[in-house]
């Protein structure tokens, strides 16, 4: 019996892993557990169009552009309406915030308001959709601050607090990785019934890894400095056990993933063409580096800590380095030097 045929064996699914640690919280309430329910909810009804996509007649864009100017996928409309429509009525929410839309969005007033606020990038990877590569849901959780109605202060929070953060991903595979802050978990999802099944309990990132992953197509924009750190890292040296091996998907939640099972580092450097980064500091950086930071890893924008960064802009972007401390303490001291 394998790993996860014995967690299945035992029901220890998602929801009991939740319950189980509220259970451990003097003064829970069971509204966080609920609002677990619900983004895994939405993560199964994704996870199952994109297995569809190409018998769904969903494959392909829209002919729209977002607001970070890129093409909107049929399959990111299809994603964030899912979540928005799933997280809206249940309670929890008061506030939530897409990559794909210019604005908070507001809960309908019919609907009960909670004390959390959900933001997310509900496709992830949409430029593979087309070409089944892994794509995925990042979603970040924080609480409210405001003291009447919710808005853009309640999103602008820095990342340290977090009071969750994880993803889904679609592949071979569908997995729902969360942290609290403390320890990183992950499910799988057995299709079969429907749950996710724990299948990779308190997940560890290697303090030094042997891969890196960026789109080195860009190298001709970068700082010569971080030219410098790559042309390190492929330079042979046994000693340290190099050269590193070159790995990279295209979809962040994909690259990252591999990172947080098999150490190393993704970077993705701010450039000529992007020189405040292009990577969303609340839909991606933030989330991420939280479940990074809870894994033993560590996540930086090459001048500070992802997790330190104050948004002051509801779509703002970040250069990101992120993986193994030491990979990551590497990268930042060559391109500071």
């Amino acid at each position: 019996m394998n790993d996860l045929d014995s967690q299945v064996s035992k029901g220890w699914t998602l929801e009991r892993h939740i319950l189980e640690e509220q259970r451990a919280h003097a003064g829970a309430t069971g509204e966080f557990t609920r609002l677990f329910q619900q983004i895994a909810l939405a993560g199964k009804i994704i996870g199952s169009r994109v297995n569809q996509a190409g018998l769904a007649g969903i494959l392909g864009v829209t002919g729209e552009t977002n607001v970070q100017g890129e093409t909107v996928q049929k399959l990111d409309i299809f994603a964030n309406n899912t979540l928005i429509h799933v997280l809206e009525a249940g309670g929890q929410v008061c506030l939530m915030a897409s990559e794909e839309v210019d604005n908070p969005i507001p809960i309908p007033t019919q609907y009960p308001r909670g004390k959390y606020i959900l933001m997310f990038d509900p496709l992830d990877g949409s430029s593979n959709i087309d070409v089944n590569i892994s794509i995925g849901t990042i979603f970040s959780v924080h609480k409210r601050i405001s003291d009447k109605d919710p808005g853009l202060s309640d999103c602008l929070q820095a990342g340290y607090k977090q009071v969750a953060a994880g993803y889904v991903i679609y592949g071979s595979s569908t997995m729902f990785v969360y942290t609290t802050g403390q320890r990183v978990h992950g499910f799988t999802l057995d299709p079969s019934v429907g749950e996710f099944f724990l299948s990779h309990p308190d997940l560890r990132i290697p303090e030094r890894g042997s891969i890196y992953s960026c789109n080195e197509g860009n190298q001709a924009k970068w700082d010569p400095r971080v030219r410098a750190w790559i042309d390190h890292l492929k330079t042979p040296d046994k000693a340290s056990g190099r050269p590193y091996s070159g790995r990279y998907v295209g979809t962040l939640v994909g690259d990252f993933h591999r990172t947080l099972l098999k150490g190393g580092v993704f970077a993705y450097p701010a450039d000529n063409k992007n020189p405040s980064g292009k990577l969303r500091l609340l839909y991606e950086a933030s989330p991420l580096a939280f479940v990074a930071n809870a894994a033993g890893g560590e996540a930086s924008t090459g001048k500070e800590r992802v997790l330190d960064v104050v948004p002051t802009e509801l779509h703002q972007r970040v250069p990101l380095y992120i993986g193994s401390k030491l990979d990551v303490a590497d990268a930042v001291k060559m391109i500071n030097g």
